[in-house]
């Protein structure tokens, strides 16, 4: 009789659905499953899926069409495989996915998958042989329900300290699939930041939709800043390097600035999207701030940590956007991209200019976001720019 089931999950999107999946699998080992790296033979597959892009519901179809044939020549052999889709495309869709794909057993949610042993049991007949639905937000938080192993993969982990959010930016659907802002306590994070530490890892990177949004709450009641959660981790011995992403300009405080001039640990790199740099087209994003905001945010950053690197998102064709807006955004591209000459008594002097990543997202492709790039890399020397299709 077999005993070891083989596990293939898939994961496409952001490294807080990286972490969801690496916890899925800690979940499911309890029940006798292994993860494997090809849907062949698989006993369960989980596509954990992401909704930021356009036709996202599309690929998550295309994907299961494949896998049909791979259920279905174990289910000729009399095994009882599941194909289960998880994610932000899940809680969106839910019951349209079982609609439109009949073969799938579970389809459910980012907050509901420390619910997988009830899930998988009702799903193989131990409790009535259901197709499940499960895309609830629950009042109780999944972090208290994941077990204490965590496999840790060469020598980097994530660790997931916030989820949601509440800044409802209008391109953006992770209020809706995520839920509103969580911050987990602080001795839950401390103490999985120790296990991963104990299993391996010398680099952790702290995650959440607005992690720098992060209020998690101490065992004395007080609320602590992602800088002081910095602080704190940074003294946990063996660890070499941490890490944090995604924030937003809004909420990058003085404390947290201040953290990346005082702790070495903390990498001199910071991924900051600003998505437009005309004041018009903010607003019409509803990011809440405006472009000198950024500048000053940036200006900061960079007296506290000279060497720093920063990357950052745009978005191109933005509805009502003209010419002169994206001009707006091109000179705010090219403002920050050099920063000044770093004095020689620095402490954290670099050996040359730090770099600056860019990701534009184009709503529909025309000539001015590849002439953007082209004027970035020409003129600024930038070492990477990627144009993507959103």
């Amino acid at each position: 009789m077999k005993t070891q089931k083989n596990l293939y999950i898939k994961t496409w999107g952001c490294q807080m659905n990286v972490y969801d999946s690496q916890r899925m699998a800690d979940i499911l080992k309890g029940l006798g499953y292994k993860s494997v790296d090809t849907p062949v033979d698989a006993d369960m597959i989980i596509l954990n899926t992401c909704h930021i892009r356009e036709k996202a519901t599309d690929k998550v179809f295309s994907e299961l069409g494949r896998l049909r044939p791979h259920k279905e020549a174990k289910e000729a052999k009399g095994d009882k495989p599941l194909i289960a889709v998880a994610g932000c495309v899940a809680q969106a869709e839910g019951e349209f996915i079982l609609e439109r794909a009949p073969y799938v057993d579970m389809v459910f949610g980012p907050q509901t998958y420390h619910e997988l042993p009830e899930m998988v049991a009702k799903a193989t007949g131990a409790y009535g042989d259901a197709r499940i639905v499960n895309t609830e937000f629950p009042e109780v938080s999944k972090f208290d329900f994941l077990p204490e192993e965590q496999d840790v993969q060469r020598g980097s982990a994530f660790l997931s300290i916030q989820e949601g959010c509440d800044k409802f930016c209008t391109f953006c659907v992770v209020p809706y699939t995520r839920g509103s802002e969580y911050s987990r306590t602080v001795d839950k994070i401390v103490d999985e930041a120790k296990r991963l530490v104990d299993n391996g890892a010398v680099e952790i990177t702290l995650l959440g939709q607005n992690v720098n949004a992060f209020h998690g709450v101490a065992e004395d009641g007080s609320v602590w800043s992602l800088g002081k959660l910095i602080r704190e981790i940074a003294e946990i011995n063996g660890l070499q390097r941490i890490r944090y992403t995604t924030s937003h300009p809004r909420d990058m405080d003085e404390d947290l600035i201040e953290t990346h001039g005082a702790v070495d640990k903390l990498m001199p790199f910071l991924h900051l999207p600003v998505q437009s740099g005309s004041d018009k087209i903010l607003k019409a994003m509803n990011r809440k701030h405006k472009r000198d905001l950024y500048f000053d945010v940036v200006e900061r950053l960079r007296k506290a940590r000279p060497d720093l690197a920063l990357s950052s998102d745009f978005i191109v064709a933005f509805p009502g956007e003209t010419d002169e807006d994206f001009e707006d955004t091109m000179d705010m591209s090219a403002a920050w991209v050099m920063p000044p000459p770093i004095p020689l008594s620095s402490a954290h002097a670099p050996a040359r200019p730090p770099p600056i990543w860019a990701v534009w997202y184009a709503r529909k492709w025309h000539p001015n976001a590849c002439h953007a790039c082209k004027r970035l890399l020409t003129n600024n020397r930038l070492p990477l720019i990627k144009v993507v299709k959103a």
